[in-house]
């Protein structure tokens, strides 16, 4: 019948988000070793369900990733982006900068998390691309020499790049108010490669204005 199956996938979605929600309230209260025991009782939901819902807290960490870009690619949608590439990629870059300050404990240890040695391959290089990919838009601003090479390889290039960095900060190598310009520095370095006069002219500013910052302590 309609209203049983509508009422059978409702409560699947909502307890989704629940175990989210409550992985969040976890890592933000500095539980990041919690159980699947503890998150089930934060989320008040029965101890099989995280693991019906996921399968494994690495997931989980996966997940948590995944929803800070698409929350990127959602705020890059509905940016006054500028018309040239290198413009719309440093603009970017403030954009998924800021979206991992904006919660720098829970953020540090999802990114501890799937990163650690011997977790198997995710998919946050591919979305991350994608990412880049909006950004760069049509190429406008690369030279026209290096635009078609650019526009294949600087998605990927960025997606590495922005997660050094962010590797960095994760380390507490670098600090929270300095995130956008680091990484603004480095994409800025990435782009060299692929445009002349005026372009680089602002791209060279940047990296120069970044270079006199003192370095987190």
């Amino acid at each position: 019948m309609p209203t049983r199956k509508t009422g059978s996938s409702m409560p699947s979605s909502t307890t989704r988000e629940r175990v989210l929600a409550a992985a969040e309230k976890l890592l933000g209260q500095g539980a990041a070793e919690f159980s699947m025991r503890d998150l089930a009782t934060a989320a008040g939901v029965s101890f099989a369900t995280p693991f019906n819902q996921f399968g494994s807290k690495l997931a989980i960490m996966r997940t948590l990733s995944a929803q800070r870009i698409a929350t990127m690619h959602e705020r890059l949608a509905v940016a006054d982006l500028p018309d040239t590439s290198p413009d719309r990629v440093l603009e970017a870059v403030r954009i998924a900068a800021e979206v991992m300050v904006e919660a720098p404990a829970v953020n540090r240890t999802i990114m501890g998390v799937i990163g650690a040695p011997g977790s198997e391959p995710g998919e946050t290089r591919g979305r991350s691309q994608r990412f880049w990919t909006e950004a760069l838009g049509d190429g406008t601003g690369l030279s026209p020499a290096a635009r078609e090479l650019g526009l294949l390889l600087l998605p990927d290039h960025l997606a590495i790049a922005f997660r050094g960095v962010l590797s960095f900060w994760t380390a507490g190598e670098i600090r929270d108010d300095d995130l956008v310009a680091n990484a603004q520095a480095v994409a800025a370095a990435m782009l060299l490669g692929f445009v002349e006069g005026d372009e680089r002219e602002l791209l060279t500013g940047l990296l120069g204005r970044v270079a006199r910052r003192p370095l987190a302590p």
